[in-house]
């Protein structure tokens, strides 16, 4: 694969989208609404997550949960490959379900990097399967394998729709924004739903989700954009509805986020 290719490709899961990512870009701090899991295939990086710094070489593990604030750039500067499969909360819920002690416990990764070549052939093999489109009952069973290594069903811990540890003020200020992203939402719209003051909901906000009220928000419209970018929709519109002054707008913070601009995603989502 040549330097700075990302290439979405089909997968016969349902819920699952397989990515094979090449580049150089140092990513912005950003979320999905999914839960990641890949192997890097070639260099290094070096990303903040919601566990502190940490570093991946060539065969580690990485991960993501799902509104896990975090970054990534390649050390020394240099290329590096990987392979990620996306999980939509949904599909991981019900694979979790039947683990042991699992019940409908919100299920986590423990740890966003680390070198564990069982759990990587595991990775790599179901992601094998999902775009060679192999039978179901392969693809379900190591899934679930790749589950049972790579983390588990946490009953103290919140969902993706709550931010770990925030207060419930801070969840009725988040939740205004993840209602609707596009709002052209104040500081004060955000204080008056959390019932604190201005500046009390940027101190608390920041301190709960690691972005401020604003980069939380982008960060949100992001995640919206995608979503509509994936249904079909041009990219001026998917601008407009995802609440973006204008499409150069959208376009800026894409390639922070992602590294690969809207009109490559979409070229890319279409064949997926």
């Amino acid at each position: 694969m040549p330097a700075s290719q990302f290439i979405i490709q089909r997968s016969s899961i349902d819920g699952v989208q397989a990515v094979a990512a090449c580049s150089r870009h140092a990513f912005a701090r950003h979320t999905h609404d999914q839960y990641g899991i890949g192997v890097m295939r070639q260099g290094a990086q070096v990303s903040h997550s919601g566990r502190g710094q940490v570093q991946a070489g060539p065969g580690y593990v990485i991960t993501v949960n799902p509104g896990e604030v975090h970054d990534g750039a390649p050390i020394g500067g240099g290329v590096r490959a990987w392979q990620m499969l996306y999980l939509n909360p949904d599909v991981v819920a019900d694979a979790a379900s039947d683990l042991e002690g699992g019940g409908r416990l919100h299920y986590e990764f423990e740890l966003p990097a680390r070198d564990q070549p069982g759990l990587a052939r595991d990775v790599l093999a179901l992601y094998a399967h999902a775009v060679a489109g192999a039978a179901p009952l392969a693809c379900d069973t190591l899934l679930r394998r790749v589950l049972v290594q790579a983390g588990g069903p946490h009953g103290g811990r919140p969902g993706p729709e709550t931010c770990r540890g925030a207060p419930g003020a801070i969840r009725h200020a988040r939740g205004l924004i993840d209602d609707d992203p596009a709002a052209a939402l104040s500081l004060a719209d955000l204080a008056a739903a959390s019932g604190l003051s201005r500046y009390q909901v940027l101190r608390a906000f920041a301190r709960a989700t690691g972005l401020t009220p604003h980069a939380y928000q982008m960060q949100r419209r992001l995640l919206l954009a995608r979503q509509l970018i994936r249904q079909g929709l041009p990219l001026a519109d998917a601008a407009v509805l995802g609440g973006f002054s204008d499409q150069s707008h959208m376009t800026r913070l894409f390639v922070r986020a992602y590294g690969v601009s809207p009109g490559r995603y979409a070229l890319a989502a279409g064949g997926a």
